[in-house]
């Protein structure tokens, strides 16, 4: 592969099982480099804030999942970012919604966001999500509306604001929903969600997962089923004309990448070496030193 002219910094993520129990896998990751900590339901605080812990002290940059349906009630909500502020020196969140069998009282990012405990405990960036293929359940004039909420939270919070995206197979209809966000006045930068090389049965029971099945069933059709399934996924198809764009029109809300490595951290770490993505820091990174003060 050649080196890409000028490639977009990425970040990636982890389960806190993989950050404890796989400790090898850190050190394919560059110091300072953004790691998000997954909460899918299934592991206990005390896991979560060890892992976040243990990504500080490697020099990487843990960013928790906060999902807000999960807490069952606002002080759960606070237990759990005092602890990662101060036991694991957490600085970075992503604020989701999340999912719950039964949710609290606590049911959007907007209801975290607007507890103020963000910047009360010192948090300096907060990821927000953004869906290119539409949110189940939610109408698009719903979603601007709290787009704009959060545009009104972030006026009023010492923290930087960006958009993490859920992943997706079709550029073009990326960049019709970037289109989309500027004329909503979005003013976030956008890290976008692209799914690591992986093979195509992977990536299949993932799409599901997450309700992207019409972006999965653009890249077969583009590519050839058959083929697609037999050589898996080349993530290029989709960051290849992200960069293009950026280059076209540099004001492009466009940060960074954000890689759900799918096919697993030592193939995301090889692909994102190789373009370059991984040779410097990301936008907000820091160096270990700094997150040691």
């Amino acid at each position: 592969m050649m080196q890409i002219a000028t490639p977009l910094p990425a970040s990636t993520e982890m389960s806190p099982r993989q950050v404890l129990e796989k400790p090898e896998l850190l050190e394919l990751i560059p110091a300072g480099t953004r790691v998000y900590v997954t909460d899918l339901g299934n592991a206990p605080e005390d896991q979560i804030v060890a892992a976040s812990a243990r990504l500080t002290e490697n020099g990487h940059l843990p960013v928790p999942h906060m999902a807000a349906r999960r807490y069952p009630n606002l002080a759960a909500f606070e237990r759990r970012i005092t602890r990662l502020t101060q036991e694991a020196g957490v600085r970075h969140v992503l604020a989701i919604a999340g999912e719950a069998e039964f949710s609290g009282p606590l049911t959007s990012s907007v209801a975290l966001l607007e507890t103020g405990l963000f910047d009360k405990l010192g948090i300096q960036s907060v990821g927000v999500a953004g869906h290119p293929e539409g949110a189940p359940d939610i109408p698009p004039e719903i979603i601007r509306n709290f787009l704009e909420r959060k545009h009104e939270l972030a006026t009023e919070s010492d923290a930087d604001f960006h958009i993490v995206t859920q992943f997706g197979f079709d550029p073009v209809r990326l960049n019709l929903w970037l289109d989309t966000l500027t004329q909503w006045g979005n003013r976030f930068p956008v890290h976008v969600g692209v799914a690591g090389p992986a093979k195509m049965t992977t990536l299949l029971k993932y799409a599901a997962f997450a309700g992207v099945e019409n972006s999965l069933n653009f890249l077969k059709k583009r590519g050839g089923s058959v083929v697609s399934m037999l050589t898996g996924y080349d993530p290029e198809t989709m960051v290849a004309p992200l960069e293009a764009r950026l280059q076209r029109e540099p004001e492009t809300p466009l940060a960074q990448i954000h890689v759900y490595p799918f096919g697993g951290i030592a193939k995301t770490s090889e692909w994102l070496n190789t373009r370059g993505s991984w040779s410097f820091r990301d936008a907000g990174s820091v160096t270990p030193q700094e997150i040691a003060q």
